[in-house]
């Protein structure tokens, strides 16, 4: 079988390296820029990704370029815990949870593409213009070129040319009235040193996690991520990689000055900050079209609640894998549909409602003044019941995750 994979992000790379993982090596992909560089600021890379990740052979390369998670936070606006919850192994899964630097991850992932499939595998300057399926074949048209194979997987992201063309009044993203400052900071560790935290309320919010061990000088990379909820914002452009001056929105934060993290210092020591809004899109239903097939946010764009992105995109990579290793190839494709559609969509739309952060909103409006004890403004039971239902959710509640046979199990068990 020869697949082509268009996009050369988080996405089509872990797909790649899953497909090569169970077999299947004839593997062309397109990226569109001419060099892959380590852009972008931080993500979260869940226990349920991890797994997957580890069992493709990358857990010491991402203990190698990112920090394990060891706790999450929420806090009020006024720097009081809501909830705080242990993450990764110290929440008891098998697997770790990371914070990542993006551009880094991407960096590994496509080198060890080109040790594991060969330097031809990746093939940039390619940006895909069309494709159309012809008997058994898919016929790829992109700036490099024509490109024949038995599948396409379009893994190109929320502004995918396959996406558009299979929808062409879908229009442009969704935009849900939040913008979005992201950045990195070298600044003293806080709480744990890997603890993660997200502070404030649906319209103004705060997120913060630490990317790399405490250097020699005492200090660390800190991502950072302010929001704001202001559809009046109307000089926006619909760019992941918009530098803006930190004077757009530092005011917003002027006074979240706490004992353990003084979040003024943090974001006026950036060295840039990249401004976006926050979008999504309509879930589909269905994924599948000829001999191509979406992934990642061509599939499922969500908004970046409750660190599920990558995490989705990767799930997504093992199952259409395990699924075209063992099954012929349409009923391959139905079966990865049919595992993993209706689950982004629910996630897509939990999402919409703050996933887990709801709890920020919650203590907001029943507590706008700030508290002395958390359980007189909600219930510990009523906090669990949101966090728990998300990771059901998403995929990553500890019992099931802990539990579930590895796609790699199954492969063996199929193939035996």
């Amino acid at each position: 079988m020869r697949v082509i994979i268009s996009g050369g992000g988080i996405g089509g790379l872990a797909t790649a390296l899953a497909l090569h993982h169970v077999g299947i090596t004839d593997i062309q992909i397109l990226e569109s820029v001419k060099e892959i560089k380590p852009l972008g600021v931080g993500i979260n890379i869940l226990p349920h990704a991890v797994r997957e990740l580890t069992e493709l052979g990358l857990g010491d390369d991402l203990d190698a370029i990112g920090i394990r998670t060891a706790d999450l936070s929420y806090i009020s606006e006024h720097g009081n815990v809501i909830w705080s919850e242990p993450r990764g192994l110290d929440a008891g899964y098998h697997w770790p949870q990371y914070s990542v630097h993006r551009g880094r991850f991407q960096i590994l992932l496509a080198q060890k593409v080109q040790e594991r499939l060969g330097a031809d595998a990746l093939k940039t300057d390619a940006r895909v213009l069309s494709e159309r399926t012809e008997g058994d074949t898919v016929i790829v048209e992109t700036t490099a070129g024509e490109f024949r194979g038995d599948l396409l997987i379009a893994a190109e992201g929320i502004k995918s040319a396959t996406r558009a063309a299979w929808y062409p009044n879908e229009g442009a993203p969704i935009w849900n009235g939040a913008v979005l400052w992201r950045a990195t900071s070298r600044a003293q560790p806080f709480l744990s040193g890997r603890s993660m935290f997200m502070a404030g309320y649906r319209n103004l919010k705060f997120v913060a996690y630490p990317l790399s061990p405490v250097g020699e000088d005492g200090l660390q990379e800190i991502n950072w991520i302010a929001e704001q909820v202001d559809p009046g914002m109307t000089d926006l452009e619909n760019d992941w990689n918009r530098a803006v001056p930190i004077s757009r929105f530092a005011q917003l934060f002027a006074d979240w000055e706490w004992e353990w993290l003084n979040i003024p210092e943090l974001i006026s020591t950036a060295e840039e900050v990249l401004e976006y809004p926050m979008v999504d899109r309509e879930p589909l239903t269905s994924w599948v079209r000829g001999r191509t097939v979406l992934l990642g946010d061509t599939a499922h764009p969500t908004f970046p609640v409750g660190s599920n992105g990558t995490s989705q995109a990767l799930l997504d990579a093992r199952v259409l894998a395990y699924a075209l290793a063992t099954l012929p190839l349409e009923d391959a494709l139905a079966f990865y549909e049919n595992e993993r559609l209706p689950k982004t969509t629910a996630l897509q739309n939990a999402n919409r409602q703050m996933g887990p952060e709801l709890v920020l909103q919650m203590v907001h409006e029943r507590a706008p003044q700030g508290f002395t004890n958390i359980n007189d403004v909600i219930a510990q039971s009523e906090l669990d019941e949101i966090a728990q239902n998300y990771k059901k959710v998403a995929g990553f509640d500890q019992q099931t995750l802990n539990n579930r046979p590895s796609w790699d199990t199954l492969l063996e068990e199929s193939r035996s």
